[in-house]
Parts: structure tokens; sequence; C-alpha cells
């Protein structure tokens, strides 16, 4: 028979009399199998979020601000505003070397309402060039994007994100309708997807017409590039150049780090994969060592098998049992143990991390929204585990356990039938 009966009738019968050895054991791996999933899921979750802030631009982007002198230079005192405007776009443009899109960004500041029929709602509006797809890292769902020809004729359309068509239109085509910011009608001409739900929560307009109409002169509220395939290194030099050609501009110290805000996304992604790896490295030291903690848990229950039944195994020689037979029966007993306990182990752990993903996903889609929605960042989400994974420790703590339990079997198969009847 493929499978002994009595072999295994036996095997239950002295689990059932240890009851509780046979559950400090099965707990001991289960909990090794479960702390490793949650572990490994909390990491996934953390860097799931991480890397979705990221989405909002491309991985190479550069942003750039004015913000205020800290140093008195060729007789201008410190605490100068630096406000951008559109020659500084045009300059760096044309002058410096290594950047591949480059657009300026308007914002309209105060109330941004936006309305269609009866719906209406305050979003994240931003005034920008065609260029700025490819520096915010856009995707056109319906329609298209904000074009040349836009900007020349000075065109009042809007193109808006998925989270403002939800919002305004529910399941209309916005396509060729007018929608109203501030009272000022635009006609969408594109649905895109911001990359995240923030993202999705903001809407863009042409640069030319914002300026003209909304006042805004030739200020420039912030200026997003793209490095191409820069290392981290040469995006700076590409930010140094900048920095240098923004002090002759507007007349401010080249070492005056305050002057000018810059945000390069490529060395906080680089940095943000460094950290990732490190806490992923971590997790699995964490996780191996309470794997192994279990298993020499096993080890140990299996040396006290053999000792409490050195007499029983004495016997079961002197009847004619083989040492094949023995050693058969503890590793089945250790095999069996850690089986039935790693797959609980594992199937709680993966059904505890889909519970929290499950309400960490309500969180995210309950959170209050508001006019700033689009600076919201998200610091959890999909705390998936990855299933070959878990299944790969789970079989991994069933063969070390059939390992721990092979050294006390064959120790219990060498024992003199005449020296395990006096065994006291």
């Amino acid at each position: 028979m493929l499978i002994d009966i009595d072999k295994w009738q036996e095997i239950f019968s002295t689990l059932k009399k240890n009851k509780l050895r046979t559950f400090l054991t099965s707990f001991s791996v289960a909990w090794g199998i479960l702390i490793l999933i949650i572990l490994l899921g909390s990491g996934k979750g953390l860097q799931n979020a991480v890397l979705n802030n990221f989405e909002g631009s491309a991985t190479n982007a550069v942003w750039i601000t004015g913000m205020r002198t800290s140093m008195n230079y060729k007789g201008y005192g410190k605490d100068r505003t630096i406000q951008l405007n559109n020659n500084d776009y045009e300059v760096i443009r044309d002058q410096i070397e290594g950047i591949d899109h480059i657009s300026p960004q308007f914002n309209i500041w105060g109330n941004t309402s936006l309305s269609y029929n009866d719906e209406f709602g305050n979003f994240t509006v931003q005034c920008i060039l065609p260029s700025h797809q490819y520096v915010q890292g856009t995707d056109v769902v319906t329609g298209r994007y904000i074009n040349e020809i836009d900007i020349e004729q000075r065109r009042k359309v809007i193109c808006i994100g998925k989270g403002v068509h939800e919002a305004l239109f529910k399941m209309d085509n916005p396509i060729g309708k007018y929608v109203k910011l501030n009272g000022i009608p635009f006609k969408v001409v594109g649905i895109f997807d911001g990359g995240n739900q923030n993202g999705d929560k903001r809407v863009v307009v042409p640069f030319s017409a914002a300026q003209q109409i909304f006042n805004g002169g030739t200020n420039v509220s912030t200026l997003g590039l793209t490095t191409g395939n820069a290392s981290v290194e040469e995006s700076k030099i590409i930010l140094d150049n900048i920095l240098k050609k923004l002090a002759q501009l507007h007349t401010f110290h080249p070492d005056d780090k305050s002057a000018i805000f810059m945000y390069n996304t490529l060395e906080d992604y680089q940095k943000t994969l460094q950290v990732f790896n490190g806490i992923r490295v971590f997790v699995w030291i964490i996780g191996i060592g309470t794997l192994i903690a279990g298993i020499v848990g096993i080890g140990n229950i299996m040396l006290i098998v053999v000792k409490e039944r050195t007499r029983e195994i004495g016997v079961r020689k002197a009847l004619g049992a083989t040492p094949v037979s023995v050693v058969s029966l503890i590793i089945s007993e250790a095999i069996f143990i850690t089986t039935i306990a790693g797959y609980f182990g594992m199937v709680l752990g993966i059904a505890i991390m889909e519970g929290v993903d499950f309400l960490v996903d309500q969180a995210i889609a309950n959170a209050p929204q508001t006019s700033d929605a689009g600076n919201q960042m998200v610091m959890f989400m999909n705390p998936n585990v990855d299933v070959r994974i878990a299944v790969s420790a789970t079989i991994l703590l069933v063969i070390s356990g059939a390992i721990a339990g092979l050294f006390p079997a064959v120790k219990a198969s060498k024992i003199k039938p005449i020296e395990a009847l006096r065994y006291e």
C-alpha cells in the first residue's frame, strides 16, 4: 500500500496523547510563517505607497520654484523674493544642456471652483505648456492633451483628470462640453490619468491663456523639466548650471541655495529604492531568523519525543522493527506537524494582509478631499504578498522540519533494544 494506515494511526494517537507538545510545536512553525508574511506584506505596503507618490511625475523630473535670498549681493539685501518669469523659462530652455522636456507652470491661487451644470468642486488647476505632459508623467485616456495650437491661439480649453471627470460628469462623455473655471467657460478636450488618486483630482489649461485671463502677467510659479537619461550626478550638474543662470538673471549670489528651491525627483527616487532594498534585506533577515527559531523548536521537540519513547522504540526493535521504519515514523510525524502548521500560518498571514489591504483601501477612498488634494501623500497601500514566496517559505519550512526530525530519528534507530528497555 502507498499509505501505511497503521503508521498514521499511531502518529495521530501519539499527537492526541501529547496535545500540549503538539500545540507548542505547531504554534512555533505557524508563527514563523505568519510573521514572515506580515513583515513582507508590510514592507511591500510601504514601498507601494512611496513609489505611488512618485507616479504623479516622471522619475527624472526636476521642479524649480523661486524662494527668498539669504545673502547680500551686489547692493541687494537678503530676504528678497525671487519671482520666476517667462524669460527664465526661455533662457533655461535655450541655454542649458541636458534638458529633455521643460514647461513653466502658472498657479491660480485661492478658490479655484470648477463647475458643470449643477455639479461643482475645488480642484488643483495647473496652467502649462504641452511638454508638461512628459514632466508630470501624464497619460491621456480620452481625447487629447493641451497642444501647441492651444498655446499660440490662447484657446480656453481644458484637460481634466479622471477624478474630476467622475465628480462633475459622472458617466457622461465630457469631450466637447464646457465647464466653468472661476466662472469662465473652458471647453473640455481630454481626460488624463494622473498616475494616482491625487493626480486625478487636477485639471490643466493652456499657459498663455491662463496668464492673460487670470492676470498672471509674465509670472511663472514653477518650472518643471526632465533630464532625459542623465544619472543622479549628471542631473546635479544640470541643476547647478540652472542655479548659476538664474543667479545671473535675478542678481543673487550663485551659492545662495535659499534663493531657488529645486526638487530633484531622480535623486529622491534612487534614495528611496536604496532604502527599500535595505528594508527588504532586513525583513528577510528577521523572517528567516523567525523560521530558524521554528525549525530549532521542531528539532528540540523531536529530541524530547525520542527520549520519551525510548522504551517504546526498544520494544519495537525487539519485535523486529527495522531502523528504517523507526526513522520513517519520527520523520513522518515531523513533516505532518510542519505541513499543517505551516499551511495554517501561511493562510492566516495572507488573510490578515488581505484584510489590512481592504481597510487601507477604504480609508483612502473615504479620506476627505480638499482643494489641496494634490499635495496629499499616501503612506501605506496594497500590502500584498507574493503567493509564490509564501508557498516557497512554507515548503522550505517543511523540508527543514524533516531534516530537524532526521537527527533524533537516526539517533532512535541506533538504540539497542536491551538498553532501551532499561531506560527510565
